[in-house]
Formats: C-alpha cells, structure tokens, sequence
C-alpha cells in the first residue's frame, strides 16, 4: 500500500463509520477491489483509531459529564449507566468472534447481503418512527432501549451492517428521536471502539508491522480523523430534517452492485 492509498482508505473510513453505509463494509470492498491484502485487518483497525479521536474531539463535552455521571455529580448518571451496560454486548460477543471477525466475516457476499438486509431495516424503521407520536430524547432513553441498541451494535462485528446504520435503525424501532438515537450510537461507540483498537494494535506483531509502516499508518489515521469529523457533523445536522433513506438506497445499490461483481 502507498501513501495516497492510505490516505483513500483513511477517507473512506471516516466517512463511512459514521454515516450509515458500513465502514468496515467498504473497507473490505475497497482492499478486494484494489487488490491489497498485505495490510488488512491491523491497517483497518488502525484506521478505527482515527475515527475515534473524531469522536472524541466532537464530542468531548459529552464525555466530559457522562464520566461525572458515572459518579453520580450531575443529571447525565442515568444516561452514563446506560451507555456503560449497552457496551457489554458488543464486548463479549467480540471477544467470542473475533476469528469469525478476522476471516469468514470478512466476505465481498457476506457484506452485500448485509448491505440490502439493514438497508431494508432502515427504512422500515423510518416508517415505523414516523407512526409514532411521542419520540424519546436522548437522556430519557431508557434501560429496554440502551441494551436493544447495545446488542445492535454487537451486529455490526459483521462487515456490511454498519454499527451506526443497526444502532440508529433500532433507536428508532424503539421509540427515540433520530438525532437522539444518533449521538447514542455515536457516544456508545466510543467504549466499544477503544477495546477493539487496543486489543488488535497492542499486539506484537500489530506493533511491529505499524512500526515498519509508519509513514502509510499515520496517513490513514489522520484522514480518518479528519474526515470523521466532517462525517459526524454532516449527518447529525442531516438527520435533524431528514430521514435515513437516502442512505438505505445507496446500501441497496452498492449491495446489489457486489452481489453482480461476486457471482
């Protein structure tokens, strides 16, 4: 891989993880496509790096009084709970399938087919929330919403589900508002996104492969977070007068697409 591909990948990831369209998705279509298989899942994961100093430069306010929620110093405690148990999930279910994660999951089908499937989801959801009256604000969610949306997170270990698309699809099945069901995505994110990081790059060999490439790696992780910045801004000022089809349709489209080229 070169500097400029690292750079394209960098750029696909930020933009990707957070708007509903599967990061890790596009990332295993772009390596298949421009046939790069020397990097893989360690130059991916480090380009999750990226998008999580995204969200934590985006969103350090809220991080700021969820850790004095935690201990109970202002009214966001039951929201810092919540967010804390929804994580469980994706954690455990990672650790479980991380071989899966690592190989079988990583699939141009399996990927298409999941790219339809949610795509699908989503705009069900959108029909679903629009039937409803009463929407949930961010700090009202409660405990049934926070461990649904955990467990749609815990989906999104399989390329082509996109963690943000499961997340915010079933925030809206449950009853909360879209941008209320985004930024819960988004801040349940950060936890999660800091284990996988640091169990994948902490390792030796990830080291040392990082450390022989550092020049490509620092380049994919700064246009990760550059452009993560700009994906978490666009959608959230998006979804405030929007719905998620736009997106739904392009994921049909790009599933449809693969699902041709693979057969």
């Amino acid at each position: 891989m070169n500097l400029l591909q690292a750079i394209l990948f960098g750029i696909v990831q930020g933009l990707t993880e957070f708007i509903p369209v599967s990061s890790s998705g596009h990332l295993v279509l772009l390596h298949e496509a421009m046939g790069i298989t020397d990097t893989g899942l360690v130059f991916d994961v480090a380009l999750h790096f990226g998008t999580l100093l995204a969200m934590v430069i985006y969103f350090y306010k809220d991080i700021q009084k969820l850790v004095l929620g935690l201990s109970g110093k202002n009214d966001y405690q039951r929201l810092a709970w919540f967010l804390a148990l929804a994580t469980i999930p994706a954690a455990v279910l990672g650790f479980l399938l991380q071989d899966l994660a690592e190989t079988t999951f990583r699939s141009p089908l399996v990927v298409a087919f999941n790219l339809i499937l949610v795509a699908l989801l989503m705009l069900v959801a959108e029909k679903v929330a629009a039937g409803r009256k009463d929407k949930t604000p961010l700090k009202k969610t409660s405990l049934k919403q926070a461990v649904a949306i955990g467990f749609a997170q815990a989906a999104a270990l399989v390329p082509g589900v996109s963690r943000s698309g499961a997340t915010i699809t079933t925030g809206l099945f449950g009853g909360l508002d879209r941008v209320s069901a985004t930024r819960f995505s988004f801040l349940l994110g950060i936890p999660i996104m800091i284990g996988a990081v640091a169990k994948v790059l902490l390792d030796e060999g990830s080291i040392a492969q990082v450390s022989s490439e550092a020049g490509i790696f620092t380049a994919g992780v700064l246009a990760a977070l550059l452009s993560g910045v700009l994906a978490i801004r666009f959608l959230l000022r998006y979804l405030a007068g929007h719905t998620l089809a736009v997106f739904a349709y392009y994921r049909i489209a790009l599933g449809i697409i693969t699902l041709l080229i693979a057969l």
